[in-house]
């Protein structure tokens, strides 16, 4: 049997047979006859030399194993040859009139004033709009169309249509007040820091609504505000995790201690540059994607 190559077209109709369950729902979606839904089908097999859809016994087609195996394959060439148009869409646009960025607020201050700064000169008509989120807040903006890029956390997992590209990664360090009861110990057990309370940054989005990352103590108050937290932090309402940047002058002048706390030494925060596939970076936003890389 010779084997040739499928078309996209056929790759297509696989697709939207398995997403629909039946070859006239596919027809349906596509506009198409189920008998044409049917045939290309039947070429794709004939293409690749094995049986994708079991239609025996059956009015609905079940997928055979290989078919499941090539599903994935097909998804893949389809997701791609998605990226290509929009990125050809992106290039006969041209520059961006405006650019919506929404950051992590974990992202460090002085990466992000950088970034900006060199924007400012390398793309000085370009108007800029800028968001400050947390957690999944950053996603929900990029996944609705509020922002065109956005640098979040890549713990997080991404609906299918955001692409990503990593931009490096914030340590974190749990701390306390001085006058805090856990800042007297040296060393702190699990069931030590479990007895206080542990001030941890929450999502406003919900995207990870109800996940914690992190999260040790019994009793827990639970900001929105990572400036709220780290005021509390300093008041020795209670401890917790900050970005490095953020306490790095209080640790050095004495107004917050590092804990030391079982399985957080050198706990990173990875950060990622995302956008939506269907509207991929333009050079301006491409240029900021590149600068924040540039500072890993």
């Amino acid at each position: 049997m010779q084997v040739g190559t499928p078309t996209f077209d056929q790759l297509q109709i696989l697709a939207t047979v398995a997403d629909c369950g039946s070859f006239t729902a596919a027809g349906r979606r596509l506009n198409r006859a189920t008998s044409a839904i049917a045939y290309g089908i039947d070429n794709l097999e004939e293409q690749l030399g094995v049986l994708v859809f079991d239609r025996s016994g059956t009015k609905k087609p079940e997928l055979t194993e290989a078919g499941r195996a090539l599903l994935a394959q097909a998804r893949s060439v389809l997701q791609g040859m998605d990226k290509m148009r929009a990125k050809a869409a992106s290039l006969r646009e041209g520059e961006e009139a405006e650019v919506s960025l929404v950051a992590d607020v974990m992202l460090p201050t002085a990466r992000l004033v950088d970034a900006l700064q060199g924007f400012q000169v390398a793309y000085p008509t370009v108007q800029l709009r800028l968001h400050a989120e947390a957690l999944g807040a950053v996603t929900q903006l990029v996944a609705d169309g509020t922002a065109r890029l956005g640098i979040n956390c890549a713990i997080h997992s991404l609906p299918d249509d955001i692409d990503r590209q990593p931009v490096g990664h914030v340590r974190l360090i749990p701390v306390a007040s001085p006058s805090h009861p856990l800042a007297r110990a040296r060393r702190h057990s699990s069931g030590d820091l479990r007895e206080h309370i542990q001030l941890v940054l929450t999502d406003r989005s919900p995207l990870t609504r109800g996940q914690d990352f992190g999260v040790v103590s019994n009793g827990t108050w639970r900001l929105a505000d990572l400036g709220v937290k780290h005021a509390l932090l300093l008041a020795a309402v209670g401890w917790g995790s900050m970005p490095e940047f953020m306490v790095r002058a209080d640790l050095d002048a004495g107004r917050l201690v590092e804990l030391d706390v079982p399985g957080w030494k050198d706990a990173l925060y990875p950060l990622q540059a995302i956008w939506r596939v269907q509207k991929p970076p333009g050079p301006a936003t491409q240029w900021l994607i590149d600068r924040f890389a540039a500072q890993m």
